[in-house]
């Protein structure tokens, strides 16, 4: 009993903050669901009381959602993407690396991509629950919606198209809706204004060479024990 209350102390804790350079796991929630479908893990590059910023290596292992025939999500018709049954399966990241950036309890994280050769590419607003910390990593729920920033700072809406689409599949109410879209809107006049992180120079950061790629973790599904108590 004892050992179980020091591992609940410990999954609760939110003021604890990871060392650059510890690995963690990033992962969403089903959307109407109570389980895992994607689990990344990462490296901390920063940790403190207004940043959470974390590196996902190229190659790195991860859980991604697949259909239940293993049909990839993104090649089904949109129509029927979310209605179709759906399992999980380990692969790779493919392509370059991705810096994560997120602020305590803000409705987004920043995601920075480059091109080969570290030729920066753009800013990608990841519209999704503020992350909720555990022992173990960051857990969240993606919410379909986001929006994609170019270096010249012009800024377009991404995956409209599935973020109706979840409204009508019952992944997601009007109430929610709207309080993505606003979370939306608050991002985008973050942007007009080139305010924090943009303006931070983080398409000029680059990982340790020292950092080994993260492994996946035999239980990257489990449930921590502050939820499951």
């Amino acid at each position: 009993m004892a050992d179980d209350e020091a591992v609940r102390r410990a999954e609760t804790d939110t003021t604890a903050y990871w060392a650059p350079g510890t690995p963690i796991l990033w992962r969403y929630r089903e959307n109407a669901g109570a389980g895992f479908h994607i689990a990344r893990p990462v490296t901390v590059v920063r940790d403190d009381a207004d940043l959470l910023a974390v590196w996902l290596a190229p190659g790195t292992e991860c859980v991604k959602p697949v259909l239940a025939d293993g049909t990839p999500v993104h090649l089904e018709p949109l129509e029927s993407r979310y209605t179709k049954p759906r399992g999980v399966r380990r692969d790779r990241w493919f392509g370059t690396g991705v810096l994560k950036l997120a602020r305590p309890r803000e409705p987004w994280s920043v995601w920075l991509f480059w091109e080969p050769g570290w030729r920066f590419k753009n800013w990608y607003v990841n519209l999704e629950e503020p992350l909720a910390r555990w022992s173990g990593g960051v857990d969240s729920e993606d919410h379909f919606l986001d929006i994609s920033v170019n270096p010249d700072r012009s800024w377009h809406w991404r995956d409209e198209d599935e973020f109706a689409q979840a409204q009508r599949d019952g992944l997601m109410d009007a109430e929610t809706a709207e309080r993505v879209r606003e979370a939306g809107r608050r991002a985008v006049e973050g942007i007009r204004a080139w305010k924090t992180p943009y303006a931070d120079g983080w398409q000029h950061w680059r990982p340790d060479p020292a950092w080994a790629v993260p492994s996946l973790p035999e239980d990257w599904d489990r449930t921590p024990a502050h939820v499951s108590s």
